[in-house]
């Protein structure tokens, strides 16, 4: 019995050592597979990191203690022809959130050194000396715009990327931005600078100078303080603009110093949003430039120079002022008439200029036709750009047959023709347009380019428009509007202080008589005054003046508008006097 119980044992105790050893061998065999697959995916996963990748995560590793800062350019120095800075650059600190472009001064900086130093970097601002005197002139800076990313010129900017926004600062960008250098820091891992490693020095934009004389620009403005809205134009003979205002203004630090500058300007607005919001008023809008207005008599001069100069008509041409004109139904009168129910009796081309006749000039523009008069205003630039070097300039309108059939879809009548003539209608035009036909009147037919840049060479961009003659008709004209028995009478005899002035008897006349008369002259001008009506005629006309002076040798060419004031020689005369006295006086 005891044998069979042993003999069982030990054979189920054999089958169960057997059965043991198999399964024990199973789960090596396992265990070694996995830990060599294991090993092989990390083995291949380091090698993927250190070999393939390496280069990669060793410059992310710099990166991540490592940090390049933007060192930004100054901009160069806007001056006046003088060589006098109209801007000045400043320290101060820029940094960007949420997408936008802070600049902030020093002040305004100490905020952020402690919680967001990391964040900000350092800059200068701009400041413009003169606010709102030179607005319009030089602009201002700001942060690019998705759109302005799109225009070919700014492909290489980044949308945190400052740069002009308007006048000057943008039309010369390109040379007043510089190159902007870069500094590399270390830094930890909250971002806090431990050192500096290396620095590319920026390089500094070129310093400009602009045909602007700042204390006829500041005159000007003086002179224009009463206008609401409207604009001044001072030039030379050959196309260099010394003074240009639009008003309202604003004042461009606003949009440069920080939101905690305090603006002293007189036009009212204290923050960008007044400025960007006045939809009625505009202050950003370059009247001078942009501005489009009926040129009302001031276009006079062009129609008698045409007329002149294509022989339609000579010095000896005349008609008898009828006070009145009747077309139909359609009665056409002469300002002297409507206001004072008077007439001027004969008048020739040197008298209608004069006592700017309109009687006389519809019936040149009768004689001339609406075709003759467009095709010759056009070579005085109407209805073109004239390529000032200022963004936004406007071509303004030159009507014809075809432009009333195309944009009114009506035929052309003989009194669009009659108002054609003396610049009303649809006839829309620039101030800096009405500048520029004035100073080709003082050139004897030939225009030149306006311009700023005071390194531009004259440019000629229309000639041929008047003869000898015909020059001469129409100066004598304009010379006697200036004078006794003409319409702008607040220039009859003008005379400043003036004794270096020096007395030829044709430009600068002796004064007798009163007392300090030694140092007096009289300064003979060239004038014409307009009064346009627009729109609803019924409200108050447009007030011009435009003019050159000294008349026989000229030296500067003032334009004048006045929106919505009245009569040009009550309005626009008295601003033209002040800036002349500016101009010529000591």
């Amino acid at each position: 019995m005891e044998d069979d119980f042993s003999e069982s044992l030990i054979t189920e105790t054999s089958r169960g050592q057997g059965f043991g050893r198999k399964t024990n061998s199973t789960r090596g065999y396992f265990l070694f597979l996995l830990f060599f697959l294991v090993f092989a995916a990390i083995f291949l996963r380091v090698f993927f990191l250190q070999i393939v990748k390496g280069e990669y995560f060793r410059v992310l590793s710099d990166q991540n203690r490592t940090k390049t800062v933007s060192i930004h350019a100054e901009r160069g120095i806007i001056m006046d022809r003088n060589g006098i800075p109209l801007v000045f650059n400043e320290p101060g600190y820029r940094m960007t959130k949420e997408g936008k472009t802070i600049q902030l001064s020093h002040q305004e900086a100490l905020a952020f050194l402690t919680k967001e130093s990391n964040k900000l970097e350092v800059d200068s601002l701009r400041r413009y000396a003169y606010g709102e005197d030179l607005a319009h002139v030089l602009g201002y800076i700001g942060q690019i715009s998705a759109e302005e990313l799109k225009e070919p010129a700014f492909t290489e900017h980044k949308g945190s990327d400052v740069i002009g926004k308007e006048g000057i600062e943008r039309s010369y960008e390109q040379r007043l931005k510089g190159i902007d250098g870069k500094k590399l820091i270390e830094v930890d891992s909250s971002g806090r600078q431990l050192r500096a490693l290396g620095q590319d020095e920026p390089i500094a934009g070129d310093n400009i100078t602009l045909t602007i004389d700042l204390e006829l620009q500041q005159k000007t403005f003086e002179a224009m303080e009463d206008v609401k809205k409207g604009a001044a134009i001072v030039s030379s003979a050959g196309g260099g603009i010394l003074a240009l205002v639009s008003k309202p203004s604003f004042d461009p630090n606003l949009f440069t110093m920080g939101e905690s500058y305090k603006s002293a300007t007189t036009s009212g607005y204290q923050n960008i949003e007044q400025v960007l919001l006045d939809s009625t008023a505009q202050p950003l809008l370059n009247r001078a430039i942009s501005g489009v207005y009926p040129p009302g008599s001031t276009f006079k001069i062009v129609v008698a120079s045409a007329a002149l100069k294509d022989k339609v008509i000579d010095a000896s041409y005349s008609i008898e002022d009828t006070g009145i004109l009747h077309v139909g139904s359609f009665s056409f009168s002469n300002w002297y008439f409507t206001g004072y129910g008077k007439t001027d009796g004969q008048v020739n081309v040197v008298k209608g200029i004069k006592r700017s006749n309109d009687i006389f000039f519809y019936r040149l523009a009768e004689l001339l036709g609406v075709e003759k008069i467009a095709k010759d205003a056009s070579k005085f630039f109407l209805g073109k750009k004239l390529g000032v070097d200022l963004i936004g300039e406007a071509s303004g309108t030159l009507p014809n047959e075809q432009w009333k059939k195309e944009n009114i879809g009506e035929g052309w009548y003989l009194g669009d023709t009659y108002h054609l003539g003396i610049g009303q209608g649809y006839l829309l035009s620039t101030p800096l347009q009405v500048n520029a036909w004035t100073q080709a009147i003082t050139n004897e037919g030939i225009l030149k380019r306006p311009h700023l840049l005071k390194e531009k060479k004259e440019e000629t961009i229309s000639k041929g428009l008047l003869d000898k003659k015909s020059y001469e008709l129409v100066r004598q004209g304009m010379v006697e509007s200036c004078a006794q028995g003409g319409v702008a009478w607040p220039l009859f005899d003008f005379k400043v202080k003036n004794s270096k002035l020096k007395i030829d008897g044709k430009n600068f006349l002796e004064v007798k008589g009163a007392s300090g008369s030694a140092d007096m002259r009289q300064v003979v001008i060239a004038c014409k005054t307009g009064t346009a009506e627009h729109g609803d005629t019924k409200g108050i006309p447009h007030a011009w003046i435009t003019l050159f002076a000294p008349a026989y040798n000229p030296e500067i060419v003032v334009t004048i508008l006045a929106e919505e004031s009245g009569e040009g020689s009550n309005v626009a005369a008295p601003i033209a006097k002040k800036i002349l006295e500016a101009y010529f006086g000591e």
